[in-house]
């Protein structure tokens, strides 16, 4: 990656779990990790806070050509409508291709240091839209998966997938469309497909003004037709971003829940 991952040590004097969340697009890890530590619990503390014992890495995507704007902006993978993710998707492919592969090195990295069930994957709006797909093609279960307002790219193709074949086999065929779409000799791959009992958190905001919150719901359901247990809230209030306090208690419930830990 051009940019640098931003990482947050431990305020504690243990690292138990590692927590890699990537940012949207036009953002970078610094930023993101700036505006996620300041969201608030109903409680008003803040996500370092209730967890001290998470390292929480927060990398940066490449800067990319963007069809649409005639210019570079960093971003996961170009696309033209996060409205409609599926028009001119063909734009997608290859920065999907590379995230993907740079997501799970970071991955990999981190299970060096804890075991995977001691790891949470996700992001915001293009970088849940990544790390869902480095999640399903890595083929590890590892401890959860948080996202807010997102989307699923190649939604079709991955639907084709959950109609015609049995829940193991899914996550093979779902890897085989990018490398075959992609053109790339292959994804990295990683562990036996049982990254599908991984447990996911969605969330996303019925203001949201950038990522309509249809697209959310149909993530959502894609995820429950592949055979994933998904935890999905809606919120009334939260635009592009996450509801305050209601989404971030709901964050950490389903984090105490899945990693218990936290105080």
């Amino acid at each position: 990656m051009e940019n640098t991952t931003y990482t947050t040590a431990p305020s504690g004097d243990r690292h138990t779990h590692t927590i890699i969340l990537l940012h949207g697009r036009d953002s970078h890890g610094s930023e993101f990790a700036s505006d996620f530590f300041e969201s608030q619990a109903s409680d008003e503390r803040k996500f370092p806070e209730i967890f001290p014992t998470i390292k929480w890495v927060f990398p940066s995507s490449k800067l990319l050509p963007s069809a649409r704007f005639q210019s570079e902006i960093s971003q996961w993978f170009d696309i033209w409508s996060v409205e409609d993710p599926a028009d001119k998707k063909e734009l997608q492919l290859e920065g999907l291709r590379e995230s993907i592969r740079d997501v799970l090195v970071i991955v990999r990295s981190e299970m060096a240091l804890v075991p995977p069930e001691r790891i949470i994957l996700g992001g915001i709006s293009q970088g849940c839209a990544t790390a869902i797909l480095a999640l399903l093609c890595g083929g590890i279960r590892i401890g959860g998966f948080v996202g807010m307002s997102s989307w699923l790219p190649f939604q079709g193709e991955v639907a084709a997938v959950a109609r015609d074949f049995e829940r193991g086999e899914r996550l093979g065929h779902i890897r085989s469309i990018f490398n075959e779409s992609i053109g790339s000799p292959e994804i990295v791959r990683e562990g036996d497909g049982s990254a599908i009992d991984t447990p996911v958190f969605l969330s996303h905001s019925k203001d949201d003004m950038v990522v309509p919150i249809k697209n959310g719901v149909e993530l959502e359901k894609m995820l429950r037709e592949l055979g994933v247990e998904v935890t999905w809230k809606a919120y009334e209030d939260g635009d592009h971003w996450i509801n305050e306090p209601e989404g971030v208690d709901d964050i950490v419930a389903f984090l105490k829940d899945r990693l218990q830990i936290g105080s």
